[in-house]
């Protein structure tokens, strides 16, 4: 499966520029994945281009209003997406604006990543993290304990 992050500007932090591509290298071990990186042209401007970016792919939205789970059931999600065929996985992440409602309801999907409101840099970096710990935890690998 391919993996396709879409996010509202670079990381600017070096802490969250290091971790970014921490774990792209570590998921690129596994399965490929790619970061494209939007500057923030307005909300209406800049979700219509995060649309034509995720046209033919499974949507998932990125908001702190989405449904929460757990790692074990991110790694379980991505089993079954596999075993279905579904090829392409795109996230989108908003800027400090957020996400409109318009992308909301365009995804397939709307997951939280905590009940906080997380700084889009500090978003990428744990949302990349855990995609790392789902393709740990199915490959069996001590990366995740419980």
């Amino acid at each position: 499966m391919r993996w396709r992050i879409v996010a509202v500007g670079k990381p600017a932090l070096p802490w969250a520029r290091d971790a970014v591509s921490d774990y792209q290298s570590r998921i690129n071990r596994t399965t490929k994945i790619e970061l494209i990186y939007l500057r923030d042209e307005g909300r209406d401007r800049t979700e219509r281009a995060m649309l034509a970016l995720v046209e033919k792919s499974l949507c998932v939205v990125l908001d702190e209003r989405g449904k929460h789970m757990r790692s074990t059931a991110l790694a379980k999600w991505i089993e079954d997406q596999e075993l279905t065929g579904t090829k392409n996985v795109s996230m989108l992440i908003g800027g400090a604006d957020g996400l409109g409602e318009r992308i909301r309801s365009a995804g397939h999907a709307v997951w939280a990543l905590s009940h906080f409101t997380l700084q889009h840099e500090l978003a990428l970096a744990v949302c990349l993290e855990q995609i790392y710990r789902a393709y740990a935890i199915i490959r069996g690998g001590p990366y995740h304990r419980e």
